[in-house]
């Protein structure tokens, strides 16, 4: 048997190839890859001295040769292939080992590996008689099984063909994207094609419903957000875990921001039933509780902050959390929520990082858009009506506006003090979004802000926010009638912000 070894990662590759070695399996290398072998006093042939041809064109060309490949992909029961192998004196090939330079780490034209890949093709297209690596994870599993039969099983090779094919996809996908970018223009955000490469990386009891399987993907060759979560305690997160999860931590951080302090977010069913910012954590996250208890019960908590001793105990007197997530836990803290909380899953995330393009399936094809973002700040808003709201107006205008971008629409947020009191979340028509939140804000957003998440088609949504106590509203502006309903807003004494955009969410 003979194996052809050529890896970027050379993890384990030098303990490969002695253990090959010891099989009485003849080893072929170049470049790195054999020098490493050698340094290990491990006996390799340079492809150079096999093929009989040097390395050329400042090392493009060097496997790409007829007794590279024609060793590879002969088909062993097929006479005139063999009758090829003896006419030009060429010898088989049974182990491909390769794995390519993770190229959007660093891209360049001259890191597009041809050979290589070449190689991984070749080799997994003949996984009839070929076992072709890319993983040196494998090694080992491949080793037990030559070492008792002399070769690996069918059933082996057709896996680990399947994973070379996946890993040259995922690496020319990662080139394709390159060359987007590189070419410019108005493909640079929205391409032409769109290519994507994802691995599994963590299989989940369940999707949405038992009924339905679900795990966790990421971009192939990459360590996403969620790779770096640590689960302290608790059951495997589930899919609708990760889901809600994402999401209340994306809009603690979000509101953490306002003013760069301690912020809490209750997410339930994707959306925030709760949501606060105060001068200390424990404040921020009793506020939060306190927007909708009933909803809070088994939901989400994101806090910006270290989970202190005080929270804790605000935490203890409380509805149960199904997930906490926060950037780290006072010492103690842990041991104290696992023993109250033992269903409770306690993450420990970093900063939320969102990149890429977001996807959503059609029955036959994907909606493609860029990541959510707001699209203006405080400076770019315009007060269209007579009054103009206070400073208290404007920042409580400004949480309600965070908040709203978090709400499925029709979205309506009423907030005061810091804290959302009121969210009517995913209705068909905004004004019963509005008494929705109303309802739940009952009183507490009196003199305080209304959030809109499109604009107001009729004056009966402004009446609606002034009916719940509201002073300032929030909202996009752009519709046909706005004259009619700022005019709306100045009887009732609002003040009224235009921000331009809209933040449909659905």
């Amino acid at each position: 048997m003979r194996a052809l070894l050529s890896v970027y990662d050379k993890t384990g590759i030098a303990e490969f190839a002695q253990r090959l070695h010891e099989l009485g399996i003849d080893l072929v290398s170049s470049g790195g890859t054999a020098e490493t072998i050698a340094k290990a006093g491990v006996p390799v042939t340079d492809v150079a001295e096999f093929t009989g041809f040097p390395p050329m064109l400042g090392h493009r060309v060097v496997t790409l040769h007829p007794r590279i490949h024609g060793g590879i992909l002969a088909d062993r029961r097929n006479v005139e292939h063999l009758r090829d192998l003896e006419a030009h004196h060429l010898d088989l090939i049974d182990i491909v080992v390769g794995n390519l330079y993770p190229f959007t780490s660093d891209p360049s034209i001259d890191l597009i590996d041809i050979g290589g890949p070449t190689l991984l093709r070749a080799a997994a297209k003949n996984h009839e008689y070929v076992t072709v690596l890319v993983d040196p994870s494998d090694y080992e599993s491949v080793l037990d099984e030559v070492a008792k039969a002399g070769k690996t099983s069918p059933g082996t090779r057709l896996k680990l063909a399947r994973k070379a094919f996946a890993h040259t996809a995922a690496y020319d996908a990662s080139i394709a994207t390159w060359f987007t970018k590189q070419a410019g223009g108005e493909d640079d955000v929205l391409p032409a094609s769109f290519h994507l490469s994802l691995e599994k990386c963590e299989d989940l009891r369940y999707g949405e419903n038992p009924h339905q399987a679900g795990a966790r993907y990421r971009r192939a060759g990459s360590v996403g957000f969620w790779d770096t979560v640590v689960q302290h305690s608790g059951m495997p997160l589930s899919y609708l875990n990760i889901f809600d999860a994402d999401a209340a931590w994306s809009l603690a951080n979000e509101l953490g921001q306002l003013g760069d302090g301690p912020a809490c977010a209750i997410i339930k069913h994707a959306n925030p039933c709760g949501a606060a910012v105060a001068e200390d954590l424990v404040s921020a996250y009793e506020a939060a509780f306190a927007c909708d208890e009933r909803s809070a019960f088994g939901g989400i908590v994101a806090c910006n902050r270290i989970v202190d001793e005080a929270t804790v105990e605000a935490m203890e007197r409380a509805a149960q959390a199904d997930v906490i997530i926060a950037p780290g836990y006072a010492s103690g803290v842990l041991d104290r929520l696992k023993a109250k909380r033992q269903n409770t899953r306690l993450l420990t995330a970093p900063a939320p990082a969102r990149s890429g393009l977001l996807l959503r399936p059609l029955s036959d094809g994907y909606l493609i858009q860029e990541p959510y973002r707001f699209a203006s700040t405080p400076e770019d808003w315009t007060v269209v009506t007579k009054r103009q709201p206070s400073t208290e107006e404007l920042a409580d205008a400004h949480l309600a506006w965070v908040v709203c971008g978090s709400v499925t629409s029709n979205a309506i947020v009423l907030a005061r003090d810091g804290i959302a009191w009121g969210i009517g979340a995913g209705q068909q028509n905004r004004v019963e979004s509005a008494e929705i939140a109303a309802a739940k804000a009952d009183g507490r957003a009196k003199g305080g802000a209304c959030a809109s998440d499109a604009f107001y088609p009729f004056p009966d949504g402004v009446e609606a926010a002034a009916a719940a106590g509201a002073t300032v509203v929030i909202q996009p502006g752009g519709s046909v009638n706005d004259e009619l309903v700022i005019e709306t807003a100045d009887k009732l004494d609002l003040a009224m912000i235009f921000t331009g955009e809209r933040q449909f969410r659905h």
